[in-house]
């Protein structure tokens, strides 16, 4: 699917309001995931529409971890940018309370507030410990090992039919998606 940087800047954005507009960027990063799991497992896909890897902390959501530590490009404004802080001693803010929020649906909203709320109290190394026991998690050994959507839905117990349905879903909105663009 193709990274959709306002969905994902909302979702974040939403996740550190209920944090107090500050947060570790590994637990809003950790959260997330957990966001788009869940959501993948419940709706047949994800929230922030990004990749993921296992990496030696976990999973991450590739193109969120790209926005928050590769500094800004002045030549390019980011969505990301404009709304939550370059990372400050492993932190970002929140630079304004007006983020927008027509990206996301009134469900996504509930599922990231649930995720809040069952998640949000743990720190961002718990939430370390916590995500390396998914069995879609696999230690990378100082690398990156990406996760496909079907090693969560097989890891979330769906079935291999539930699985292609799934990912056939899937293909079919990005093969929209790129014959809008194309027009």
């Amino acid at each position: 699917m193709k990274f959709n940087e306002a969905k994902a800047t909302q979702a974040a954005a939403r996740l550190l309001r209920l944090r107090g507009g500050r947060m570790s960027y590994m637990k809003l990063i950790k959260l997330l995931y957990l966001v788009d799991r869940q959501a993948l497992l419940s709706w047949g896909f994800p929230v922030t529409t990004d990749s993921h890897v296992s990496m030696d902390k976990g999973p991450v959501l590739s193109q969120v971890l790209n926005l928050i530590t590769e500094g800004k490009d002045p030549n390019a404004a980011s969505i990301w940018s404009r709304y939550i802080s370059d990372p400050d001693d492993y932190q970002v803010q929140l630079k304004t309370e007006d983020v927008p929020s027509e990206e996301l649906s009134i469900a996504e909203e509930k599922l990231i507030d649930a995720i809040f709320a069952e998640y949000g109290r743990f720190s961002r190394w718990q939430l370390v410990d916590i995500l390396h026991g998914l069995p879609e998690w696999q230690d990378p050994k100082g690398s990156a090992i990406p996760i496909q959507f079907s090693d969560i839905l097989k890891a979330g117990g769906k079935t291999e039919g539930e699985i292609a349905a799934v990912i056939a879903e899937l293909e079919s909105l990005n093969a929209s998606e790129l014959l809008v663009q194309s027009h």
